[in-house]
C-alpha cells in the first residue's frame, strides 16, 4: 500500500511539473511560421491589392498569416504590433501609418526575438530586417520633372501632402529635387489631407483662394489628385495640370477623357506584396536578404494610355 502511495504522489508531483513548466515559443509549436501583417489600411485599392498578393504568396511559401489594419491610427497600430509581440509571432510585417510613432514597437519586437520588416511605408528606427516599397524618391523625381514639362517650367504650383508617412516624404524629396532644374517652377504651398479625398478636396478649395494664379498640383496619390480634379472641375477650371500619383483605374480614366489629371506615377503593389513574402520566408529560413528592395516605378500619360491600354494597378 506504501509503494502505491509513492507512485501516486511521484506521478501527481511529475504531472504538477509539467503543468508549471513554459510553453515552448510559439514556433516550436507551429506547423508552420506565422507572420502579423499591419496595414496602414484595407480600405484603399493599393492596400487591398498588397493584401492579396501576401496572402496568395504565403500560400506557395507555406506560411500563415495574421492580418490586420489600423486606419491610420497611430495606437491602433501600437496595439496591434503588441498583439503580435505578445502572440510570440515568429516575424511581423508592417505599413506604418506614423513612420516615427511605431519605432519604440519595433525595438520592442527586437528585445522579444521577433523579426520586423516593412512594405510600402518605411519605419524611422528600429531593426528592420528588410523595407519592401515602390523606388518613392524616383517616382517623386518623375512627378516633379512630368509637371514642369507640363507647364513649360514656369509656375506655381502646390503639392497636396501627408508629411508623416515616409513614402510621401521621399516623394515629396525626390519632387523637390526634379524641380532644381526648373528655377521658374514654384512650390506655394504643402497643405496636408492625409491621403483622403474628402481632404484633398477642402485644402485644394483653400489653395486656389489663397492661390489665384495657381497652374498646377501634385497629389501625392491619387485620392489627393482626384479630390483636387473634383474642386478644379466644380470651379471650371481649366488652367491647372495634376500630376498623381499611383495609377489607379479611375485616375487612368480621368487622364484619358482629357480631365486636369494629365499624368500619374504608377507602382505595382502586387509585386511589394510578393516579395515581401519571399523576403520573410528567405530571412526565416536563415539565407541573407537585401536591407531595402526597391520596386521600380513608371508614368502614365495619356499617350502612354492611348498607345497600349494598361491593366489598372491599385492605390495607395
Amino acid at each position: 500500500m506504501k509503494r502505491v502511495m509513492i507512485v501516486v504522489i511521484a506521478a501527481m508531483s511529475w504531472a504538477l511539473f509539467l503543468s508549471c513548466t513554459p510553453a515552448p515559443r510559439g514556433a516550436d509549436k507551429r506547423a508552420r511560421p506565422l507572420v502579423g501583417v499591419t496595414l496602414l489600411t484595407q480600405t484603399h485599392a493599393f492596400f487591398k491589392e498588397l493584401e492579396d498578393a501576401l496572402r496568395n504568396q504565403a500560400q506557395a511559401r507555406n506560411l500563415d498569416l495574421v492580418v490586420v489594419a489600423c486606419e491610420m491610427d497611430p495606437a491602433k497600430q501600437a496595439a496591434q504590433m503588441e498583439d503580435f509581440i505578445t502572440q510570440k509571432m515568429d516575424a511581423i510585417l508592417a505599413a506604418p501609418c506614423d513612420s516615427t510613432a511605431i519605432v519604440p514597437y519595433v525595438k520592442a519586437a527586437e528585445d522579444a526575438h521577433i523579426p520586423v520588416f516593412t512594405a510600402d511605408i518605411a519605419a524611422h528606427g528600429g531593426n528592420i530586417v528588410s523595407h519592401i516599397a515602390s523606388d518613392n524618391y524616383e517616382g517623386g523625381k518623375l512627378a516633379g520633372k512630368t509637371l514642369a514639362d507640363l507647364l513649360g517650367g514656369a509656375g506655381d504650383v502646390i503639392i497636396i501632402d501627408h508629411p508623416e508617412v515616409s513614402s510621401v516624404q521621399d516623394r515629396t524629396r525626390g519632387f523637390d529635387e526634379a524641380l532644381k532644374a526648373y528655377p521658374g517652377v514654384r512650390v506655394v504651398g504643402r497643405p496636408s489631407a492625409s491621403g483622403q479625398r474628402a481632404k484633398a478636396m477642402s485644402v485644394a478649395e483653400d489653395m486656389l483662394q489663397a492661390h489665384r494664379g495657381l497652374k498646377g498640383i501634385f497629389g501625392i496619390n491619387d485620392d489627393s489628385a482626384l479630390g483636387a480634379l473634383a474642386v478644379l472641375e466644380a470651379a471650371n477650371r481649366r488652367d491647372v495640370a495634376i500630376v498623381g500619383f499611383d495609377a489607379t483605374a479611375e485616375a487612368q480614366a480621368a487622364i484619358k477623357r482629357g480631365s486636369a489629371l494629365k499624368a500619374d506615377v504608377m507602382q505595382h503593389p502586387s509585386d511589394i506584396g510578393r516579395i515581401a513574402i519571399d523576403t520573410i520566408a528567405d530571412a526565416l529560413s536563415g539565407k541573407t536578404v537585401q536591407k531595402l528592395v526597391a520596386v521600380p516605378v513608371s508614368v502614365v500619360t495619356a499617350a502612354s494610355l492611348g498607345a497600349a491600354p494598361m491593366a489598372a494597378p491599385a492605390s495607395r
